[in-house]
């Protein structure tokens, strides 16, 4: 009878276990939690920008009260009246006026101003009184007459004077489609500036020209 050869019965040797592959596995396993932590890190900012984003749109959106109150004073003004600045009506008549006021050369920078400033009745008007609106939003605005100074607008009768102003108010605008202008004869433009205080320090400005 035929014998097997004593190496093939015995098999081949068996091989030590090492642990590469829980080894590997660990890797991996830390791997998959890095990402899954920058994945919710990375979620969670898109989650917070989305929402400063909502906040600051709807203060954006609540300036348009500012806007809105500051022509309806204006279009209760007269010329005259207009020519001189009246800070407890949030009215300035020169382009960088402000309170307190600035060295030479004046520039008005909402930014800059200071939320007290901004708070102030003497300075500034407060929409509603200062009280917040349904969503949480306090609006104030100031007006600024485009003129280098005080006092009328026609350089004519106030030497050094420059107003940015209607070239032509028979053309173009409100008054082609035959809309009553500002009172008063004076076709100087105002810049309005809003600034809106809401919900999480939520700080927003709106600025518009009209005359």
């Amino acid at each position: 009878m035929r014998k097997t050869p004593t190496w093939i019965a015995a098999g081949a040797p068996a091989r030590r276990q090492r642990g590469v592959v829980v080894f590997i596995a660990l890797i991996v396993l830390v791997a998959m939690m890095v990402a899954g932590i920058a994945m919710v890190r990375s979620s969670g900012s898109a989650i917070l920008t989305a929402g400063n984003l909502a906040f600051r749109q709807n203060a954006t959106i609540a300036g348009d009260l500012g806007v809105e109150n500051a022509r309806t004073w204006l279009g209760t003004q007269g010329p005259l009246t207009l020519e001189k600045s009246n800070a407890a009506s949030g009215y300035y008549a020169t382009w960088g006026e402000q309170l307190p006021a600035l060295p030479p050369p004046q520039t008005f920078d909402p930014a800059l101003w200071g939320k007290d400033n901004w708070t102030k009745a003497d300075r500034a008007v407060q929409v509603n009184g200062g009280a917040a609106d349904a969503a949480g939003n306090r609006i104030s605005f100031v007006i600024h007459r485009m003129c280098k100074n005080g006092g009328a607008v026609s350089a004519a009768t106030n030497p050094g004077q420059e107003c940015v102003i209607l070239d032509d108010p028979k053309k173009g605008g409100p008054k082609m489609a035959g809309e009553p202008g500002i009172a008063g004869t004076s076709q100087v433009y105002y810049r309005v500036t809003a600034r809106i205080e809401g919900p999480k320090n939520t700080v927003s400005y709106v600025q518009t020209m009209m005359y």
